[in-house]
């Protein structure tokens, strides 16, 4: 095995951590008879040799090598070296997408995708392969690389009334939607086979995997009532004979003897044993996966999804209800709905004994904020209950809010106010604990006291930015004025490590307080005589905003506007803007802005010269521009036309603000990835635009 590998020039090369000339032994790795070293060698393939997906000359030059691998019965593990030449030559790319660092990548995937293919032959053999584990990704891999597609599609049904194994079944039938992904003229032909398999007296796995095939290549071939019929398939599932828990392994504690210990698992065992654990006690652990390709599929169709969701949130079964969950925070963080009993439903696992459908149901919720609302008396008893839950301590950082604290404390709920008292009393205060009180407005103003002391106790050394933000994001929330001396001793004593953050989470403190923080001015009187700094911009707005002299502040603030950092130069046309009429005199500079390459700097400035001026002719193209280009910067682009209405800002920002509430899908959303905070500030720009257009409703309307 292996010949010619020694004349490969493998030190020349390089892959992600530097020479390649470990790769060799990386080889005879996966070839070993020793189980955890084919799992540390295959964590170096995934880790180095194709790192995030990357293809380097090394790892174009393992593809031979790893060919030989999996054509030899005598090799184990043979399945996850298959499913490596998958991922190498199977990678899709958009040539239109590429900028000039990308074209050299791009060349490596092209001959990947080319040396993969030319040698994909192979997989036809081992679609029969005596290994299930072979058996297993073989089908994704003749449908992902092999350049005949029809006879794939042919092999792939012939082989599966002869095939045994329960779960190689299902990856026949993926390998057809995937088939008819790729080579859409052949999808009328694989949704035919697969309507036949969801409709037929099958096993209620295949039907369902069939279903969910259905919907990722061909929607319009689903039956009508495909709620009722994947809900019956889930109750046949249900039906079946459970699985039996694995037994437990004994792992060596640290009294152990070195010699007795194993060394730590590969990247590669952690991801199996996570696996494994989560699939203890499903008696279908492949349920999920094909109920989340199902919804992937079914996209848009939000009620036909609600719906399913809330049948698999009835179930008896406490996994099938913790996919629910999980799903349900998908479906309502990617699309606008009425989700209010599909929340409730969420709302009710809270209290289920099971601790991991509690904690999916806790999580879920608290990204939701005030689409969490049903659920609230759900949340109120849980926090009651759990007061072990009301801060959690982690291995590294400073704790954290526990998720039912978080997520009652966004819906401003006084029920919280108990667990919130009990954080501030903690020797570390929770880091998100001045956040939570922001959504609590004047219901969280018995909190003040014990924010001011816990800040007059902090000491000003090398920890005081992280021991000071919460409380004074905490203050800032309450505008609570009498804590100001102890904000002025924060200001004055930063240290220098972090200095410029706290002096900064200070001014805003005190800019809050207004003319309660009077105590403040000669501190700020000079703090402002560096213009044109970040602090000196921030002192200014804090400095208006209690004692308004707009003759101290406006130069500072308009020098602040020729930094060449666009982040302290938008501070400053945000702080120009809060003054108004009296900021007019900065309108040319505001309007020499409108121009500059940073989109959220033009938009910044747009706002401010409306501002200063009150007109809207050269400020709401600028606008209504970039909330074509960016859609993250559309709230802050609605807040403006709400103030401005939407007779000043004309008819084309009126269609703008509709088309957006005519929309189903979030503004916010991402296919792979997505933010905490996505769905509340797509149900602010909602608000923000139903609030402009006060009798316009739309598929966007959600409360």
């Amino acid at each position: 095995m292996f010949a010619g590998i020694d004349e490969v020039d493998w030190a020349s090369m390089e892959h992600a951590y530097g020479p390649a000339d470990d790769v060799p032994g990386l080889l005879h790795g996966l070839a070993s008879a020793d189980a955890a070293e084919r799992e540390s060698a295959l964590d170096g393939m995934y880790g180095a040799v194709h790192h995030q997906g990357d293809v380097y000359a090394c790892t174009l030059a393992c593809i031979p090598f790893l060919f030989e691998l999996v054509v030899d019965p005598g090799v184990q593990d043979r399945g996850s070296v298959v499913e490596l030449l998958t991922s190498i030559g199977g990678i899709d790319l958009d040539e239109d997408d590429l900028d000039e660092d990308e074209i050299e990548g791009a060349a490596n995937y092209a001959m990947a995708a080319a040396a993969v293919t030319a040698g994909a032959g192979v997989f036809f053999e081992l679609i029969a392969d005596e290994d299930p584990g072979v058996r297993l990704a073989a089908p994704l891999a003749l449908a992902t690389l092999h350049s005949h597609p029809v006879r794939v599609l042919a092999l792939l049904r012939e082989r599966l009334p002869v095939e045994a194994d329960d779960e190689v079944r299902l990856a026949l039938v993926e390998a057809a939607g995937r088939v008819a992904l790729r080579h859409r003229p052949l999808a009328g032909q694989a949704a035919d086979w697969l309507s036949r398999l969801a409709a037929e007296a099958y096993a209620p796995g295949l039907r369902l995997a069939a279903l969910a095939q259905l919907a990722r290549c061909a929607p319009d071939a689903l039956p009508g009532d495909v709620v009722q019929v994947v809900s019956g398939l889930l109750r046949e599932l249900r039906s079946g004979p459970a699985r039996p828990d694995p037994q437990p392994v004994e792992v060596p504690g640290p009294e152990a003897p070195v010699a007795e210990r194993t060394a730590a698992p590969a990247l590669v065992g952690q991801l199996r044993a996570l696996s494994a654990e989560e699939s203890v006690g499903r008696s279908t652990p492949w349920a999920a996966d094909l109920l989340r390709t199902l919804h992937v599929g079914l996209d848009d169709r939000v009620e036909d999804r609600t719906a399913l969701l809330t049948d698999q949130l009835l179930s008896p079964d406490p996994w099938q209800r913790v996919d629910a969950v999980r799903m349900s925070g998908g479906l309502i963080r990617a699309w606008r709905g009425s989700y209010e009993g599909l929340v409730r439903l969420v709302g009710v696992q809270l209290a289920d004994p099971e601790q991991r459908l509690a904690e999916a149901a806790s999580h879920v919720l608290e990204e939701l904020f005030t689409l969490a609302a049903p659920a609230a008396d759900a949340l109120a008893d849980r926090v009651a209950a759990d007061p072990g839950g009301w801060v959690r301590e982690w291995a590294s950082g400073p704790p954290g809010l526990g998720s039912s604290v978080k997520a009652l404390a966004r819906l401003g709920d006084a029920r919280v106010l108990p667990a919130l008292a009990a954080a501030l009393e903690r020797p570390e205060v929770p880091h998100d604990v001045g956040f939570a009180i922001g959504y609590l407005g004047g219901t969280a103003v018995p909190l003040a006291g014990a924010l001011r002391r816990r800040l007059g106790e902090v000491g000003l050394d090398e920890g005081a930015y992280d021991r000071a933000s919460p409380l004074l994001a905490g203050l800032t929330a309450l505008r609570a004025g009498e804590a100001a001396p102890e904000v002025l001793r924060v200001l004055r004593g930063a240290p220098e490590y972090r200095g410029e953050w706290l002096r900064s989470a200070a001014l805003r403190a005190l800019g809050s307080f207004g003319p309660a923080a009077r105590c403040a001015v000669p501190e700020l009187r000079t703090l402002i005589r560096r213009p044109g700094t970040a602090t000196a911009t921030e002192a200014a707005e804090a400095l208006w905003a209690i004692d308004g002299d707009a003759d101290a502040v406006l130069p500072v603030l308009i020098e602040g506007l020729r930094t060449d950092q666009v982040h302290d130069c938008r501070a400053a046309a945000s702080a120009l803007g809060g003054l108004g009429e009296r900021a007019a005199v900065a309108a040319p500079r505001l309007r020499a802005l409108l121009g500059h390459d940073e989109l959220w700097l033009r938009v910044d400035a747009a706002i401010a010269l409306w501002e200063v001026t009150g007109r809207t002719g050269g400020t709401v193209p600028v606008l209504l521009s970039a909330w074509e280009k960016n859609r993250h910067v559309r709230v802050r682009v609605a807040e403006c036309l709400v103030r401005m209405g939407t007779a000043g800002a004309g008819t084309e920002a009126a269609q703008v603000l509709r088309a957006e509430l005519l929309s189903v899908r979030r503004h916010n959303a991402m296919d792979g990835g997505y933010g905490s905070h996505d769905t509340y500030e797509d149900e602010k720009l909602l608000a923000l635009c139903r609030r402009a257009l006060p009798d316009t409703t739309g598929k966007g309307n959600t409360s």
